[in-house]
């Protein structure tokens, strides 16, 4: 007999309406493979990814229904309290994990967080601190973990050094924020309203600016996750030799490169996807000793979840959105 459990899915592609594809109902409880554990999901936060699914943007038509929700945090069957990675590699890849030509993420190819069950590879659960809640916890598998991957590895920064984040709200922005304050960066924010702006002040940003406003000196890096809205400024930003490190085009691609701006002064565009498992857990242990927790802007019920996609697809964000069982 199929048993079914609740979940929040994706029934088709929807490019132009992503909304429309979104559901909430019944859906098969997965199996658990050789190898793989059953997570009971507690809480579950919401990323950019998921609208991604919904319009059929990274997964192949045939994988739907798809149930959403890349993050998670849950408990194991003998009552293990878990953070999720989501990150799910070929197991004989041997090198970077994030470099594996064969990686996916929950909801790409595996069904996701968005359910009363998940499964996983044994090693893509890690234990959840004690003084993170099951909510806090589900922030930190991707946008917590892309932040401090773009931080820590990727950028090449060194404390006392400036850092300028493009985007004061999003689920990455204020984890960088949060992170790069706690590092002994000079954290510097723009924000479209003054309500995102004092956001990031109240998160540890040293200053706020209006979006492209000029800024009193150039900074030694920009950390990019809109595109094609702030990709000029984020290059006129950058003092001789600085660094962009871009994990995300929210707005679209950028119309230009600038090239000439780009080689003249020596700058450097780097990278960022997602982060490695060992990663997931140094940032874990970075904010247990700093004492640090995610900005969390909205909590609702799983039932709940158009209201959260709706915000996140109008730009309305102030933090993470995770969506709970309890």
């Amino acid at each position: 007999m199929l048993r079914t459990m609740f979940a929040v899915y994706a029934a088709e592609p929807s490019p132009e309406n992503p909304l429309a594809s979104l559901r909430v109902g019944e859906r098969p409880e997965p199996e658990v493979p050789a190898g793989w554990v059953r997570v009971a999901v507690k809480a579950a936060s919401l990323n950019m990814h998921d609208l991604w699914t919904l319009r059929g943007v990274g997964i192949k038509p045939e994988q739907f229904p798809m149930i959403l929700g890349c993050d998670g945090a849950g408990t194991l069957d003998d009552g293990t309290e878990v953070v999720l990675h989501s990150v799910i590699g070929d197991p004989n890849w041997s090198g970077e994990e994030t470099l594996d030509p064969k990686r996916t993420l929950l909801t790409e190819k595996h069904q996701g967080t968005f359910a009363d069950y998940v499964t996983v590879p044994a090693r893509n659960a890690l234990p959840k601190p004690v003084d993170l809640s099951f909510a806090e916890a589900a922030c930190m598998g991707t946008a917590w973990l892309t932040a401090y991957r773009m931080l820590f590895v990727k950028s090449g920064l060194r404390p006392g050094q400036t850092m300028l984040v493009q985007g004061a709200s999003g689920g990455v922005s204020t984890a960088l924020i949060q992170l790069g304050r706690a590092a002994g960066f000079r954290v510097w924010v723009t924000g479209r309203t003054e309500e995102k702006r004092a956001l990031a002040a109240s998160l540890g940003a040293h200053q706020t600016f209006e979006s492209g406003a000029r800024l009193p000196e150039r900074v030694d890096a920009v950390f990019e996750t809109v595109g094609k809205a702030t990709w000029s400024h984020s290059m006129k930003a950058l003092k001789p030799g600085g660094i962009v490190v871009i994990s995300g085009a929210t707005s679209g691609d950028a119309t230009a490169a600038e090239l000439q701006r780009l080689f003249f002064l020596q700058l450097r565009v780097v990278g960022s996807t997602m982060g490695t498992r060992e990663e997931l857990g140094d940032l874990i242990q970075f904010c247990a000793l700093n004492g640090l927790k995610p900005q969390i802007g909205a909590e609702l019920k799983f039932e709940d979840a158009e209201q959260g996609l709706r915000s996140m697809l109008e730009g309305e964000t102030a933090g993470k959105i995770v969506f709970t069982r309890e």
